[in-house]
C-alpha cells in the first residue's frame, strides 16, 4: 500500500472515530432532551387530565373516566395511563406495548435503552384528595426521533467524508509528489540509471529526503563510472596494444583461434597481413616519435578496411605486424580497398619523410577456406606479404580460383534456405554450481551439403550473407524453435539473431507476433552478438523493450571483447551475457583472464544480469568458474551440439 493510501486510511480512521464520538455525544444529548420532553409531556397530560377528571373521580364515575382516558390514549403518544383513588386502588388502567416504528432497526433499539418516566399528579376535589393519575409517554416516539437524527448525521458524515477524502487525497498527492520521484530514482538506480530531481520541495523533511537522494545518485554514478573505468583499464592493460589501441598479440591470437578453430562461423573471407619492412631503419630515418605515428597510421588504415566487416578480427601481432580477418570475398573489392590503404600510407610516409618509400611496408592477403586452421591461415598470410616484399609489389593477394564451384555452392545454399530445408542442432548451457541442471539449450542452424553431409554454419553463412538471406534463415530457425516449444513447453531454447534481422523492424514485429501463441514465452531466449548490439544500440534497445513486454528473455553473445567497452549494459540491460570463449580458454592458466572475468561478473551481477561462459572444455576451467561465481557454462565439457 502506498504512503498516500496509508495516510488516507489513517485520516479515515480518525474521521470514523471522530464521527462515532460525535454521534454518541449527540445521541446521548438527544436522548436526555427527548426524555425531558417525554417527562414534560407526561406531566402536562397528567395535570390537564386531573383537572378534568377530579369531579368524576370523587363520584367514582368509572364510565366517564374510561371515556376520557380512552379519548386521550388513542392519540398514540402514551404507553400507559393509570387512574387510582385516594387509597391507591385503581379506578381505570389503560396501557399498550412500547410500539416502535419499523424504520428503526432492531439493533439500534437494543443499543440505545430509553425508558420514559411515569409522571404523577394528585387530584383533589373540594379540598379533599380524590386520587392520583399516572401518565407514561410512549418510548417509540423517542426511538423514532433519535434514529432520524442519527441517520441524518451518518448520511451527512458519509457525504462530507467523501468530499473531504477526495480533496485531502489531492492535497496529499501534491505534498508527497516528491516521494514518487524518490521511488523512481531508487528503481532507476537498481538498473544503473541515474535520475536527479530538479524540483526541490519546500517542505523541510521532504526537501532533505530529495537532496539526500540526489546526492546518493551522484555518488553511486561516480562509483560505477570509476568501476567501469577500472575494468576498462584492466582490459586495455591485458588485451590492448598501448600504441595503436588495437588488440595486442595475445588477444588477437585468442580471437582468431576462437573464430576459425572453435566457433567456425566466420564464413568466407580474407586474412590481411600488414608488415612494416624494417622498423629499426624506420626509427633511424624518422625518429621514434614519427615512427610511432606511422605505426598508428597503419593501424588506422587497417581499421578503415575493418569497418566493412561486421565482426572483424583485427590486432597488432608483433612490433611491426598487423592482421585483419575480413569477410570481403570479392577479389576486385579487396584489391580496391588494399590499394586505397597503400596509397594513404604512402602519402602519410611522404609527409613524415618528404620521400616516397615503396618498400617501407608490405601487405599480403590470403583467402580463408573452411579447412584452414588459424595457424595455417596466418602462415599463408605472412607468406603472401613476404612474396610482396620479394616482388617489391607492396601488395600480394592469393585467392582461390573456384568460380564454378562457388556458383554451384551459392545456388545449393540459396535453395536450402529459401525452401526452409534446414535442421537444428542444440548444445546445453548448464549451471556451474550444479552441472546436472540445464539452464537452456542454444540451437544452431545446419544444412546438408551437396554430398548430403551436415555442414556447420561457417561453411555456408558467408553465402547467406552475400545473398541477403540472413533474415530468412533466422525466421526458419525461429519457426522451428517455436514449434518445438509448443510441443514441449518445459523446454527452454536460445536463438542467436543476425545483424540483418536486428535492423529489420518488420522482422522484429513478426517475431513478437509469432511468439504470442506460446503459453510460456519466457522459455524462448533471443541472443544478439555484442558487436551487433554496439552497432545498432538504439534499435536493439527498442527491440529489447518489445521482448521484455512479450516475456521473452534476451542475452548478449560473445561478451567482453569489443574495445567499445560494456557501458551499453546500462541501456540494454539483458537478462544474461555469454562471456566470449577467447576469455575463457586459458582461464585456468592465466591470472589476468581470471581477474578480468571476475570484474565482468561483478558488474553484471550488480545489474542482476546472469553470466554464462562459452567454450568450457576442461574441469579446471569449470572449477575456476565456480570460484568466480559465474552462473552457467557452455562447451564440449557438456557435450557437442547434437541433432535437435
Amino acid at each position: 500500500m502506498s504512503i498516500v493510501n496509508q495516510l488516507m486510511a489513517a485520516v479515515l480512521a480518525v474521521l470514523i472515530g471522530l464521527v462515532s464520538g460525535t454521534v454518541y455525544l449527540m445521541s446521548d444529548s438527544s436522548k436526555e432532551m427527548l426524555l425531558n420532553q417525554l417527562e414534560s409531556h407526561g406531566q402536562d397530560t397528567a395535570t390537564h387530565l386531573g383537572l378534568y377528571l377530579a369531579p368524576y373521580m370523587a363520584e367514582r364515575d368509572l364510565a366517564s373516566i374510561e371515556t376520557t382516558v380512552n379519548a386521550i390514549f388513542d392519540s398514540g403518544f402514551y404507553q400507559q395511563i393509570r387512574v387510582v383513588d385516594a387509597n391507591n386502588q385503581p379506578l381505570f388502567v389503560k396501557s399498550t406495548s412500547a410500539k416502535i416504528d419499523e424504520t428503526v432497526p432492531e439493533w439500534f433499539v437494543e443499543l440505545v435503552e430509553i425508558t420514559p418516566p411515569e409522571m404523577t399528579r394528585e387530584i383533589t376535589n373540594q379540598w379533599q384528595k380524590a386520587g392520583s393519575i399516572f401518565v407514561q409517554s410512549r418510548a417509540g416516539y423517542a426511538y423514532e426521533q433519535l434514529w432520524r437524527g442519527a441517520e441524518k448525521t451518518f448520511i451527512w458524515f458519509v457525504v462530507l467524508s467523501l468530499f473531504s477524502m477526495f480533496f485531502i487525497s489531492l492535497l496529499m498527492r501534491y505534498i508527497l509528489n516528491p516521494l514518487k520521484g524518490v521511488e523512481k530514482q531508487a528503481l532507476a538506480l537498481s538498473q544503473q540509471k541515474y535520475i536527479e530531481q530538479n524540483n526541490i520541495p519546500g517542505t523541510r523533511e521532504l526537501k532533505q529526503v530529495v537532496l539526500a537522494m540526489n546526492m546518493m545518485v551522484r555518488r553511486v554514478r561516480t562509483m560505477f563510472d570509476e568501476q567501469a573505468k577500472n575494468i576498462e583499464e584492466i582490459r586495455r592493460t591485458a588485451y590492448q596494444d598501448d600504441l595503436t589501441g588495437l588488440a595486442n598479440q595475445r588477444a588477437t591470437f585468442s580471437q582468431l583461434n576462437e573464430r576459425i578453430d572453435f566457433r567456425r562461423d566466420f564464413g568466407s573471407g580474407n586474412l590481411i597481413h600488414l608488415r612494416i619492412a624494417d622498423l629499426q631503419q624506420l626509427n633511424n630515418e624518422l625518429g621514434m616519435e614519427k615512427a610511432n605515428n606511422f605505426i598508428r597510421a597503419c593501424a588506422d588504415q587497417l581499421r578503415e578496411v575493418a569497418r566493412l566487416t561486421e565482426e572483424p578480427v583485427i590486432g597488432r601481432i608483433g612490433i611491426s605486424e598487423f592482421i585483419l580477418l575480413s569477410d570481403i570475398t570479392n577479389p576486385d573489392q579487396l584489391q580496391r580497398e588494399l590499394n586505397k590503404l597503400v596509397a594513404n600510407l604512402k602519402d602519410f610516409y611522404h609527409q613524415l619523410n618528404n620521400t616516397v618509400e615503396s618498400e617501407a611496408f608490405f601487405v599480403g592477403a590470403v583467402a580463408y577456406e573452411e579447412q584452414y586452421s588459424s595457424k595455417k591461415l596466418l602462415i599463408n598470410a605472412r607468406l603472401a606479404s613476404e612474396i610482396a616484399r620479394k616482388k617489391k609489389a607492396t601488395i600480394y593477394c592469393k585467392s582461390t580460383d573456384n568460380t564454378e564451384d562457388q556458383n554451384s555452392w551459392h545456388l545449393h545454399v540459396s535453395n536450402k534456405i529459401v525452401s526452409g530445408d534446414i535442421f537444428l542442432q542444440a548444445q546445453p548451457i548448464k549451471q556451474v554450481a550444479d552441472s546436472k541442471n540445464v539452464i537452456h539449450h542454444e540451437i544452431y542452424a545446419r544444412i546438408l551439403n551437396q554430398d548430403n553431409q551436415p555442414c556447420m554454419a561457417g561453411e555456408f553463412i558467408s553465402v547467406v550473407k552475400q545473398l541477403n538471406l540472413m533474415t530468412a534463415l533466422d525466421k526458419s530457425v525461429l519457426n522451428s524453435a517455436i514449434k518445438r516449444l509448443t510441443k514441449d513447453p518445459d523446454l527452454t531454447l536460445g536463438v542467436n539473431l543476425s545483424n540483418d534481422s536486428v535492423r529489420d523492424t518488420a522482422f522484429c514485429d513478426w517475431l513478437i507476433s509469432a511468439v504470442s501463441s506460446l503459453s510460456r514465452p519466457e522459455h524462448l531466449c533471443i541472443e544478439i552478438n555484442e558487436t551487433s548490439v554496439l552497432n545498432n544500440l538504439n534499435q536493439v534497445a527498442l527491440f529489447r523493450d518489445q521482448l521484455k513486454q512479450a516475456g521473452i528473455q534476451f542475452g548478449v553473445d560473445n561478451f567482453g571483447i569489443n574495445p567499445a567497452g560494456f557501458s551499453y549494459l546500462y541501456t540494454v540491460h539483458p537478462d544474461y551475457i555469454k562471456i566470449d570463449g577467447s576469455l575463457i580458454r586459458e582461464l585456468d592458466s592465466r591470472a589476468e583472464d581470471r581477474f578480468f572475468v571476475r570484474s565482468l561478473v561483478t558488474v553484471a551481477h550488480s545489474l542482476d544480469i546472469k553470466t554464462y561462459a562459452e567454450h568450457v572444455e576442461r574441469d579446471s576451467q569449470l572449477n575456476h568458474l565456480r570460484q568466480l561465481e559465474v552462473d552457467g557454462s557452455q562447451g564440449w565439457i557438456h557435450g557437442k551440439p547434437e541433432q535437435f
